[in-house]
């Protein structure tokens, strides 16, 4: 391993494998194609594509299955990957993904997504 290279045998700034290219738009199946510096701005209208957004947010935003966090802690979560946190967190629990407490006090993930690590 050279010096310029990372221990994943990549050039340093180089992507990861399924990483978007810097300055290069996603591809066209690709959730990210709807994030703007990194924050969804709204939620896509087609059926499809929010579902695909949803999924890739809930698996960034809780990376873990099944680890409780409260619902302060995933707000503050989803408000870096999104600019209506509350609204990300609601459609997450109605499309079946994350689970949540009687109270709404502590939320976590229960179905694995295509966009695990």
């Amino acid at each position: 391993m050279t010096a310029e290279q990372t221990s994943g045998g990549r050039t340093a700034g180089e992507p990861a494998v399924g990483e978007p290219v810097p300055g290069e738009p996603a591809p066209a199946g690709d959730p990210r194609r709807f994030l703007r510096s990194g924050r969804l701005e709204a939620l896509p209208r087609r059926w499809r594509d929010k579902v695909a957004v949803t999924r890739y947010l809930a698996a960034q935003a809780l990376p873990t299955l099944l680890e409780p966090v409260t619902e302060r802690e995933l707000t503050d979560r989803l408000r870096e990957l999104s600019y209506d946190p509350v609204g990300t967190r609601r459609v997450m629990v109605d499309h079946g993904l994350v689970q949540r407490t009687r109270d709404g006090a502590e939320y976590w993930r229960t179905e694995r997504t295509e966009y695990d690590a």
